[in-house]
């Protein structure tokens, strides 16, 4: 990322969610995710970021999702305590030694999200939203002294106090999700019925059908279920869950940065809404999938035949 920034490369959003702490070993020395300490990890996410807001525009947004730990008994091998799902499984890795940091009691929430949040907000971006995921499919746990863990945080951060954020783009189907004034359309139960809760927007339906839908600005809880896709994590970043943060944080044409780009789900979004995109990722294992996932992406892409066909 410092060679782009050398380069003059700009970027407008970054989506993206990196390793969590203690959870994955790639194999690979100087990883993210397995230093000693919350400390260290949280000092090393922010030398991350502090390249990505130099090739940030000015006007540009970050989108963090970031899940926590809980620290372990001294000596303990693994733990089951475990605050998050997403890197579970993920391709190419193996399960992390359980860590014990002397800052923690055992069993205690280490609390990364907010220590991350807090150190970003000390170097200099703009803190400005905390989103809650809520998982309707949460993994399971088998404990027995605390709630199964249903959420994760994605934070909203901004590299200047005025920045670009589209809320029409990423508007939400109002409570009632009837079209304003009830008018229907022959073509309206059947696109709100075959598409994603971010599509059902006014942009969306009036686009296609002529209706427009009653919407509303995007609470801060998105209710996203978790997706498997073969070969990859337990659980990728789900697209449901990328899609409103990319319309409200670019334009059409546009380059989204993931630079911890996994299997490629930020990239085959941006993608699919017309942004270009760019990215890293460590694991080597990960880019067969990566560019099967971007070719689908553009394979899905609707062509200029068919924009036109029903035309005449």
């Amino acid at each position: 990322m410092r060679r782009w920034a050398a380069d003059g490369v700009r970027v407008q959003t970054c989506v993206t969610s990196p390793p969590y702490f203690g959870l994955r070993d790639y194999g690979h020395d100087g990883q993210i995710g397995l230093e000693q300490t919350p400390e260290q990890y949280i000092a090393a996410m922010v030398e991350v970021f502090r390249c990505v807001r130099d090739v940030l525009a000015d006007d540009g947004t970050l989108w963090l999702n970031i899940g926590d730990s809980y620290n372990a008994h001294p000596g303990q091998r693994k733990t089951t305590d475990k605050a998050g799902d997403k890197q579970q499984s993920v391709r190419g890795a193996q399960a992390a030694p359980s860590r014990s940091v002397d800052s923690c009691k055992p069993k205690d929430l280490i609390g990364i999200p907010w220590m991350l949040a807090f150190a970003l907000r000390a170097d200099g971006w703009y803190l400005r939203q905390d989103i809650i995921w809520h998982k309707p499919n949460p993994m399971p746990e088998s404990v027995r002294d605390r709630c199964t863990k249903a959420h994760e945080y994605i934070f909203l951060l901004s590299k200047s106090e005025r920045y670009f954020y589209d809320h029409e783009a990423s508007k939400e189907p109002a409570v009632s999700e009837k079209p304003a004034g009830n008018k229907r359309h022959k073509y309206a139960d059947a696109y709100a019925a075959g598409t994603s809760e971010e599509h059902r927007t006014k942009a969306g339906l009036l686009a296609l059908t002529g209706v427009e839908w009653e919407t509303r600005n995007r609470r801060s809880v998105w209710t996203v279920a978790t997706r498997p896709y073969k070969g990859a994590h337990f659980a990728t970043f789900p697209p449901a869950l990328i899609e409103p943060c990319i319309l409200a944080g670019s334009r059409p044409g546009d380059l989204v940065l993931d630079p911890f780009m996994g299997s490629g789900t930020t990239a085959a979004v941006a993608i699919q809404h017309g942004r270009q995109y760019l990215g890293c990722e460590l694991n080597p294992e990960y880019g067969p999938l990566q560019a099967e996932r971007i070719q689908a992406a553009n394979d899905n892409l609707p062509r200029v035949g068919d924009l036109f066909a029903g035309a005449a």
